[in-house]
């Protein structure tokens, strides 16, 4: 189970079955074993997006798939009741099981165990991945736990700094193995070997966790100079990059009465914009122009993406046109747009359209990433790529898929410490676990969600996203609104082009009462980005202004937009059931009514009271009247 999953009889007969889903099956119950599994558990794991019915008929032919693959070998092997399945281990060895148990005692095993479990099973189901990125998480600290054991008890310099490389390879992360490695080396006289380590811990902290070591391990590597001089540092590795690299690559000016300026001072602006979204690495524009001189300009500068384009003017008018073009093979243009402006005045014109370009521009980038990386293989994923995978799920809704999801963000804030973006999407998370109506609000997760984002503003205070993700955990889950409007002037200073910020702050205002203000707050997102990928969740936040504004016509009307954009998304159901109330539409509100206890059976008045983040209470009695007069109990 170590790496592919692969099963032999004594005498190395092939046993392995063909199917994908059954040698999940298989998968669960090795690791599982000798307990039994209940068969609704297996059918949940592999087949969770199907019918009860439907999942139980595809594990008895799973089942049936299993006996075969096993033969005469498999006889007395599975053992299957009514309602739970099992494998029984007599005669059957499971590397997965057996080596964590001598690893302390042989080192063999323990490098064994640095293989990624069932590295081709990815992907069969999301319950199913989030079960298999548990078990590798336990694997791996048992592994951590076997190599730590046994650098404790090495004495010699030799056997410490080999058993501290064991611990290394296993998690990079632990700085003070670091330090006995270069005392272990240092110790064996080898002043040269203890220096390569140092300058391998600075890559691994450089590269993984995007900052340097402790000055207690620097301080042990100066300590150590005299005899043999530093090699400088080793740059950073292409592929240690956590974000897109994008390019924007100068305009080309189209006629003759266009501005080269203009297209200067635009290419200017939209890259000063784009620097601001944290996640992307823009590539300085003076490599750019030097490698546009070149052949091979993109190859040059290892671009992900380049955005170009044309200025072409024709009297008071100017047209701006352009494009986004993924360079990974094969290359595509992704997206495109036309802007037309007055020629007026071109600093307006520079700031309105670098505004609008890179708030479009952002979340296109990020979905074809997260695509991408879901696409690829689990094994030896960074915090980025767990990170891209989790994104889309979370937007899904789906409940293996949003528990697939927190797996993800857990294991890539535990897997980058330092990485701020983990951290902040790991708090967004908790925002939809309660908002859902899949946990409730209680100590434990609104403690966990603010220790989360909090932790992303410190790790990067200028995050703009990580700011509004802390405003918006404070805002809605702990109805600390004041603090929380603090918090998107910050981010909104830090960058004016976030939709998520303005929609958030929108919010916010509209909980404290100001629903004029939120309106033109929303309005600014709109303009920003009239297409967001997460329109479904963005467009619902004018609901709440328009409800207390007693535009209920405007609520019906937006309401029916947005689940049409996202039918399993509750929040715009309990804002548009309250409208329904307050119009007397007592028949339409039975239809909104079932639809949202459907996705949230127990809503009711008592936790619509408890969550909402409204602040006025003539404003509170006023929804939850509207609630009432639904039918809302």
């Amino acid at each position: 189970m170590l790496g592919r999953l692969d099963v032999r009889s004594f005498a190395g007969d092939p046993l392995l079955p063909r199917s994908r889903k059954t040698r999940g099956v298989l998968a669960v119950l090795a690791i599982e074993s000798p307990e039994p599994v209940s068969r609704q558990r297996l059918a949940d794991l592999l087949w969770s997006r199907r019918g009860e019915e439907q999942a139980r008929g595809s594990l008895r032919q799973a089942l049936h798939e299993l006996q075969e693959a096993l033969g005469e070998f498999g006889k007395g092997l599975i053992v299957a009741t009514r309602e739970t399945v099992a494998l029984n281990t007599t005669g059957v060895w499971i590397d997965a099981r057996e080596l964590p148990r001598i690893a302390r005692e042989r080192p063999e095993a323990l490098n064994l165990l640095q293989a990624e479990l069932l590295s081709d099973l990815d992907s069969l189901d999301a319950a199913f991945d989030a079960w298999l990125i548990d078990q590798r998480r336990r694997l791996r600290d048992s592994a951590l736990d076997a190599a730590t054991s046994r650098l404790a008890v090495a004495t010699s310099p030799e056997a410490r700094a080999q058993e501290a490389r064991r611990v290394l390879a296993i998690d990079a992360a632990q700085e003070p193995v670091w330090r006995t490695l270069i005392r272990a080396e240092a110790e064996r006289g080898d002043r040269g070997a203890a220096f390569a380590a140092w300058e391998e811990c600075r890559r691994v902290f450089a590269e993984r966790f995007r900052g340097a070591p402790s000055p207690e391990t620097a301080a042990l590597a100066e300590s150590l100079r005299g005899e043999v001089a530093t090699p400088p540092p080793r740059p950073v590795r292409r592929s240690a990059a956590r974000g897109a690299r994008l390019g924007v690559m100068p305009f080309r000016v189209l006629g003759e009465g266009a501005d080269a300026e203009v297209s200067l001072g635009l290419a200017g602006e939209i890259t000063a914009a784009l620097a601001r979204f944290r996640w992307l690495v823009l590539v300085d524009s003076s490599s750019i122009a030097a490698a546009e001189r070149q052949e091979g300009a993109n190859e040059e500068l290892d671009l992900d993406f380049s955005l170009s384009g044309t200025v072409q003017r024709a009297g008071d008018r100017v047209r701006v046109t352009l494009r986004l073009t993924d360079h990974r093979p094969p290359d595509a243009v992704v997206w495109a747009e036309r802007f037309d402006r007055d020629a007026g005045d071109i600093l307006v014109l520079q700031d309105e359209i670098a505004a609008e370009v890179v708030a479009r521009v952002d979340p296109e980038i990020l979905l074809i990433e997260a695509n991408r990386a879901a696409t690829r293989p689990q094994v030896h994923a960074t915090a980025y790529d767990l990170l891209l995978r989790a994104i889309p799920a979370i937007y899904r809704l789906d409940r293996q898929s949003y528990e697939l999801a927190g797996s993800l963000l857990s294991e890539a804030t535990r897997l980058e410490p330092d990485y701020a973006p983990a951290f902040a999407w790991h708090a967004y998370w908790h925002l939809f676990l309660v908002g859902q109506g899949w946990a409730q609000a209680g100590t434990e997760v609104l403690a966990k969600s603010e220790e989360l984002a909090s932790r992303a503003v410190a790790l990067d205070p200028s995050d703009a996203q990580a700011l509004a993700i802390l405003g918006h955990v404070r805002a809605f889950l702990h109805h600390r609104v004041a603090e929380a409007v603090t918090l998107y002037e910050r981010a909104l200073a830090l960058n004016p082009n976030l939709p998520m910020a303005w929609v958030f702050s929108a919010l916010t205002l509209s909980y404290r009462g100001e629903h004029v203000e939120a309106l033109r707050r929303w309005e600014k997102y709109k303009k920003l980005a009239p297409l967001h990928p997460h329109a479904f969740f963005f467009d619902a936040a004018r609901l709440v202004p328009l409800l207390m504004l007693r535009r209920f016509e405007e609520v019906d009307a937006d309401a029916r937009q947005v689940t049409a954009l996202h039918a399993g998304f509750t929040f715009p159901y309990k804002l548009w059931l309250s409208a329904l109330g307050h119009l007397g539409r007592r028949e339409q509100a039975v239809e909104v009514l079932a639809k949202l206890r459907a996705l949230e059976p127990d809503f009711n008045i008592r936790k619509a009271r408890e969550r909402s983040p409204l602040q006025m209470p003539a404003e509170l009695d006023f929804y939850l009247a509207g609630l009432r007069n639904a039918g809302l109990t």
